[in-house]
């Protein structure tokens, strides 16, 4: 019986393989951009750069050109590594990236939409902590929903979810789930949810979990469906383009990545 199960297990897997298709060359110049997103507001895919590199906001069109460049004026970029947007087209950066696990404070940077077509934008800021007891932890992941930012730590194995108001102001994150997804090298690096808030995407160097059927934000009380890429790069960017269609993202390496990818799920 075993043996029927994992057969009929790898033929499931085997009729849901990722197969991403190349829209377009990333820009020479964003050599590491680590997130994208999609607002219905602008044609556009935009992203950011994470640690070591400038202080902005890109635009980018499916030719793989540049078309907004936005300097944050207040900013830092200790470690950007996700966006996120919300109904009103003000989109979010995510500067909580924390490789050396001793940050003590994060901060959400909300960018209006009425600078999205100017050179220089003052964001507003979110900041927050993650509980006392829990050791300082790297995130590169997050979405809003229903007024919350639901932020994802990156693992090997057992991950943490904190949810943050999308208030302006200092907050104290709450710890809403823990997980451990099935399998080896499960890092989260970016992560997404559906308009209607009834399906996420959780991105990985070479998988996409998708999570249907839960019950309101434990997500992962209801279906988890891994999707597999036919191939392995630095994927760190993640975002619906409609609610079938995906836009992935990689960082640029010696040897491969740099591309916009599109995935069309079923």
């Amino acid at each position: 019986m075993k043996k029927i199960a994992l057969l009929v297990s790898i033929l499931i897997l085997g009729c849901n393989t990722g197969s991403l298709t190349v829209v377009a060359d990333m820009p020479d110049d964003l050599k590491e951009a680590s997130a994208l997103e999609v607002i219905p507001q602008f044609d556009y895919i935009w992203t950011v750069e994470d640690s070591g590199n400038k202080k902005r906001l890109y635009a980018i069109d499916t030719l793989g050109s540049i078309v907004r460049n936005i300097k944050i004026t207040n900013a830092k970029n200790m470690d950007w590594e996700d966006l996120t947007s919300d109904s009103d087209g003000n989109i979010y950066i995510g500067d909580f990236g924390n490789n050396s696990k001793k940050r003590k404070s994060f901060t959400i940077y909300k960018v209006s939409i009425d600078d999205l077509n100017k050179d220089e934008a003052e964001a507003d800021k979110i900041t927050f902590t993650i509980p006392k007891d829990h050791k300082s932890k790297d995130f590169e992941a997050f979405f809003l929903w229903n007024s919350d930012f639901y932020i994802f730590s990156k693992e090997h194995k057992k991950f943490i979810v904190l949810k943050v108001p999308n208030r302006i102001g200092d907050h104290k994150s709450e710890i809403v789930s823990e997980y451990n997804f099935e399998g080896k090298n499960n890092k989260i690096t970016a992560a997404d949810i559906r308009a209607d808030g009834k399906e996420v995407l959780i991105l990985n160097h070479d998988k996409l979990w998708r999570l249907k059927d839960y019950n309101d934000d434990n997500f992962f009380s209801g279906t988890i469906e891994a999707i597999p890429f036919n191939h392995n790069s630095q994927k760190e960017g993640l975002s619906y383009k409609t609610d079938t269609i995906i836009y992935i993202g990689d960082e640029r390496t010696r040897i491969d990545g740099g591309n916009l990818y599109k995935l069309k799920l079923d």
